[in-house]
């Protein structure tokens, strides 16, 4: 199982042996243990230009989720890649009154979720069905690791 990761932050030093468990953790939590993805940290400007140009959304975004299993083929371990905003990630830490690792365990679980084929945006049931997967994973996390360096 492997985990590529890029982190595209000046201002932030990230913990890549724990985001890296992280991720594979929640790749086995949500039945994927072989799996690999790729995880790049983003800013606002970045994730604006993805979410305009993948998305046709012209602002940024909290995560971004680009399957490879969707079109017709052989499946390969690899199932694609999650971006984060890490200044979003810590805007709604603050909005939600909990820590920026808290919030990138969510982002993180979020985006997998949807590598592997769960998408809140089909209707309300395959939203609740995300929803109920996201806290069973997110609680079997806790605590939650240390992702960025002070």
């Amino acid at each position: 199982m492997s985990i590529l990761l890029r982190s595209r932050l000046r201002s932030r030093r990230i913990n890549e042996r724990h985001l890296r468990s992280l991720a594979q953790k929640i790749l086995v939590y949500a039945g994927y243990p072989e799996a690999e993805l790729s995880l790049e940290l983003v800013g606002n400007t970045r994730m604006q230009s993805l979410n305009h140009r993948y998305r046709h959304k012209n602002s940024s975004t909290d995560v971004l989720a680009f399957p490879l299993w969707e079109g017709p083929g052989p499946r390969t371990r690899l199932l694609g890649d999650v971006v984060i905003s890490v200044p979003m990630a810590e805007s709604q830490a603050a909005a939600f009154g909990h820590s920026v690792d808290q919030e990138m365990v969510q982002l993180l679980t979020h985006g997998i979720l949807h590598l592997v084929g769960y998408d809140h945006e089909r209707g309300d049931r395959e939203a609740q069905r995300m929803r109920r997967k996201e806290r069973t994973i997110i609680k079997a996390l806790q605590p939650t690791a240390t992702i960025f360096k002070k």
